[in-house]
C-alpha cells in the first residue's frame, strides 16, 4: 500500500525537479570549469579543456604535446589550487592527455 504524500515545500519541490534534470552535473561541470580557469590561467584554459573526475582524478585534455608537458611541470601547483578552489570534489590527481580542445 502507497502511502500518501503531504504537501511539499518549494524547496523540496525544486531540489526533486533539478535532481531529475540533471541540474546538479550541470552545476558542477561549470564549476569545475571555472576552477580550472582560475588555477590554470586564462591561456592555459583556453588550450585545455576538463574532463571528468573518476576515483579522484580529472582529467584535462591539451591541445598539443609541448602544452602537455608544461603542465606536468605544473602538476602539483594546479592540484593544489584546485584541491583549495573545490574542497568538495575530493580531486586528488590530475591526468593530461593530448587531444581535441575545441
Amino acid at each position: 500500500m502507497a502511502t500518501q504524500r503531504g504537501p511539499q515545500s518549494v524547496g523540496e519541490i525544486l531540489a526533486e525537479l533539478m535532481a531529475r534534470k540533471g541540474f546538479a552535473r550541470v552545476k558542477s561541470a561549470d564549476a569545475l570549469e571555472s576552477a580550472w580557469r582560475e588555477a590554470s590561467g586564462e591561456l592555459i584554459a583556453k588550450y585545455t579543456r576538463v574532463g571528468a573526475i573518476r576515483r579522484g582524478t580529472l582529467d584535462v585534455m591539451a591541445a598539443n604535446s609541448a602544452l602537455l608537458q608544461e603542465l606536468g611541470f605544473q602538476k602539483q601547483e594546479l592540484l593544489d589550487k584546485l584541491r583549495n578552489l573545490l574542497p568538495q570534489e575530493g580531486i586528488k590527481n590530475i591526468r593530461f592527455r593530448v587531444g581535441n580542445v575545441s
